[in-house]
């Protein structure tokens, strides 16, 4: 007997009700995106893998040893985009961004990969929803950009949320930054491991990204970013900070946000939830101004945001499908399919927004009726959020007397009304 075969490591099926609960936060994030402006962009799931190298960073975790990377027919080095921002970056230079109207407010969803160790919520195929302002080169974008999530995030029922702020230095500062941090960790580079020997040589920033224990007391009184800061960085972060009250945005300031890529540069930011423990935090996102420029576009200021979507969906502590009134058509046998079909799209027809399900066993009106009472009896494990379980029953006497006959699973309540007052009798109970 063969294996069976399974999902590979790192990757998982998303079946009803689970994927119902995906998207309809995605058509969440389609409604309050859209009510800022926003639009929909998609771009393809593999990219050149200079494309990352360039944008990302080549120290970067993810290009270093996250990436799934493969050579085609032709020899071209392509890879599965471990993040969307540099895809959105890249189609926007292709399509020409100077003579686009700014700013540019896009949004996105879908699959990303990175080869790492599978964990909670965490997996190598991951989903993401994002955000990319282009254009806005002052603090009141950034500020949109994190009352926009907070608004969605609350949406979503998620009220214990606070935003943790940081600003890179920019330039010669970020280089001075970068030095001040190898200064301070070399004189303990003994007692780092391999790999961040190598990060501690190559790009002391990603030093930060370490989960090293050792490493993580040595950085706690290490420089601060904050310390290192223009006047003009100092201004941008100050007055964000200004902004994000009115907004409604909770945030405090921490120096270990420094994100896992390198294009970031003055505002980065997390969102945690203090009720979480050590994996807290929920998303990341931050301000990339120099990576048009970097992938061939002119000078563009940019800021956004990557939401992990199967963190998100696991730590909601609501369901934000939304309540359907759900019908369940239960013909008495196998000549009466015909009749339930018609009977089943008037209802659709009189209740856009219902889910109308037709039984084709034919078993019965008390076997038809099985699936019904498992809907309204664990409405949790259902496909659809059930707001309300009726069943339409019918026979042979309803088929010949043009009628249907409706039973309410929540009261008991059964009634045979003649099929043409079907209308006004689902208003009435769309009303209740």
């Amino acid at each position: 007997m063969s294996e069976r075969l399974k999902a590979p490591k790192g990757t998982h099926d998303l079946l009803p009700p689970d994927s119902e609960k995906f998207a309809a936060v995605e058509s969440r994030a389609r409604e309050i995106f859209g009510s800022y402006g926003y639009a929909e962009i998609r771009t393809p799931i593999f990219e050149s893998t200079e494309l990352f190298a360039r944008s990302v960073g080549e120290t970067t975790d993810i290009v270093h040893k996250e990436m799934y990377t493969f050579t085609d027919r032709k020899g071209r080095s392509l890879t599965l985009r471990p993040e969307n921002t540099a895809g959105v970056v890249r189609a926007l230079v292709e399509r020409g961004i100077q003579e686009m109207p700014k700013p540019i407010r896009l949004w996105y969803h879908g699959p990303q990969f990175r080869y790492e160790q599978p964990q909670a919520g965490r997996y190598r195929e991951f989903r993401q929803i994002g955000v990319e302002l282009l254009g806005v080169p002052s603090a009141e974008g950034d500020a949109e950009v994190l009352e926009m999530l907070f608004k969605f995030l609350r949406a979503l029922g998620l009220t214990d949320l606070v935003a943790v702020l940081n600003c890179i230095p920019k330039g010669a500062a970020r280089q001075a930054f970068s030095r001040a941090v190898f200064e301070h960790v070399r004189p303990h580079s003994a007692r780092l491991g391999a790999e961040d020997r190598k990060r501690l040589e190559e790009n002391p920033l990603r030093l930060f990204d370490s989960k090293d224990p050792e490493l993580i007391r040595i950085l706690g009184n290490a420089p601060k970013t904050l310390d290192f800061l223009d006047p003009a960085s100092r201004e941008h972060h100050d007055e964000l900070k200004r902004l994000l009250p009115t907004g409604l945005v909770p945030f405090r300031e921490s120096a270990s946000v420094v994100r896992g890529l390198d294009y970031y540069t003055l505002t980065v930011f997390e969102v945690v939830s203090e009720r979480l423990g050590a994996q807290n935090a929920i998303l990341g996102g931050g301000r990339y101004d120099d990576l048009v420029a970097d992938l061939g576009g002119p000078p563009t200021a940019a800021v956004g945001f990557a939401i992990g979507e199967d963190r998100l969906v696991e730590v909601m502590t609501t369901d934000a499908r939304p309540e359907r009134p759900v019908y369940f058509v239960v013909p008495d046998s196998r000549y009466d399919f015909a009749y339930a079909l018609g009977v089943a799209n008037e209802i659709r027809a009189s209740l856009p927004d219902a889910v109308v399900e037709t039984d084709f066993n034919g078993r019965g009106i008390v076997k038809g009726l099985s699936r019904a009472g498992t809907v309204a009896t664990q409405p949790s494990k259902s496909a659809f959020r059930p707001k309300g379980v009726r069943a339409v029953l019918l026979g042979q006497k309803e088929r010949e007397a043009n009628t249907v006959t409706l039973k309410d699973l929540s009261t008991g309540a059964q009634q045979t009304v003649p099929r043409t007052a079907l209308p006004e009798v689902l208003g009435a109970a769309r009303e209740r």
